[in-house]
């Protein structure tokens, strides 16, 4: 089962101020639904009626939101949709690759691309349409710290006197907090560290994340050097903010593993924090999606966009984070983008007619 805690970070600013979630939030989940339900019920029998759904999230607590919201409009079609199952990404797709699960919501793309790879690919797996678009990634750390000392690209850790100023533990090398084995980012902070000469001087901090985090905002707060990755959409960088409290660093050179080997990760402006944004996707089975179109056109059209997920993964980061209040946020969503909803069943609804 889903354990629903406070996790971590975004990095955008949020576009739907608090307030504005709390407005919508507020209404109940039977009126959210009204439209939609109208809209399925004229068109007849339902495509998902008697059809089992398995979905999966990571340990992710803020991928809730985003799974929660897939399931409710599957519920919508008349699927009958079990509760959300946790597993680390690689397992998941292996798992639907292999008809063990139904969905994934959070797929990564690039990031995942050796997991997707190696659980079958497009043979076996679904995938179609942006379920959120550029996700971004890197290294960040103090401002006060990088006008002290200059410091704008992790390369500069190479030197110990540097390095040194983010050692939280004693043994003179960074600590830099760093990504959960099973996300995928572990894998790319630990080809940097070769790849950009780091290995003697940073010591990549690799736990529970939000534990790390917690402990990183800590030490922010105490006016103490920080050292740390993080991606959006999350809540991070509403609380060490980009430009005012903490820089993004730039690396020498593009450096990335497996199958994105290759890839240039230098920005349009010529700024290169060696990771390229990803797309958010919704990955599923492929032999039960071509079975299920209704389901398969909703996993192609539905789109979330990054701010709104950052300002409900604040809340949560606020202490909104029981089932009930993910709930209510996936329901107030609903309310405050009806018509958007209802696109999308409407569009679902129509491919299940189609010959």
């Amino acid at each position: 089962m889903t354990h629903y805690t406070a996790a971590t970070t975004p990095i955008t600013q949020r576009r739907t101020p608090a307030a504005y979630w709390q407005r919508a939030c507020a209404v109940a989940a039977g009126l959210a639904m009204a439209g939609s339900m109208a809209l399925a019920a004229d068109n007849g029998p339902l495509p998902g009626k008697g059809v089992s759904v398995q979905p999966l999230k990571s340990s992710i607590a803020e991928e809730s939101f985003q799974t929660l919201l897939v399931m409710k409009a599957l519920q919508q079609l008349g699927y009958e949709v079990q509760p959300m199952k946790e597993v680390e990404y690689p397992t998941a797709h292996i798992a639907l690759a292999n008809g063990d699960a139904t969905f994934m919501a959070n797929h990564w793309n690039p990031l995942h691309a050796d997991y997707y790879k190696n659980a079958g690919g497009d043979a076996k797996l679904y995938r179609q349409g942006v379920y959120s678009a550029n996700a971004a990634q890197g290294y960040l750390i103090d401002k006060k710290t990088a006008d002290a000392h200059k410091i704008t690209n992790i390369a500069q850790l190479q030197k110990p006197e540097i390095a040194k100023l983010f050692d939280t533990d004693g043994d003179g090398k960074a600590d830099l907090t760093g990504c959960t084995p099973g996300w995928g980012c572990e894998a790319m902070i630990e080809h940097q560290l070769t790849a950009y000469k780091l290995r003697d001087t940073v010591t990549h901090k690799q736990g529970t994340y939000s534990a790390l985090m917690a402990d990183t905002i800590t030490r922010f707060k105490a006016g103490k050097p920080v050292l740390y990755y993080t991606w959006t959409p999350y809540w991070v960088s509403n609380v060490l903010k980009p430009g005012r409290d903490v820089v993004w660093l730039e690396v020498p050179f593009s450096a990335l593993p497996g199958e994105q080997k290759g890839t240039d990760t230098k920005l349009a402006n010529g700024k290169n924090y060696g990771f390229i944004a990803n797309n958010q996707q919704i990955v599923a089975n492929k032999a039960w999606a071509e079975k299920n179109p209704a389901a398969a056109k909703l996993f192609a059209v539905m789109q979330l966009p990054v701010s709104d997920i950052n300002a409900q993964n604040y809340m949560m980061s606020q202490g909104q984070n029981k089932a009930s209040d993910i709930e209510r946020h996936v329901n107030g969503w609903i309310k405050a983008h009806q018509k958007t909803y209802d696109g999308w069943i409407a569009q679902a609804l129509a491919a299940a007619k189609q010959p």
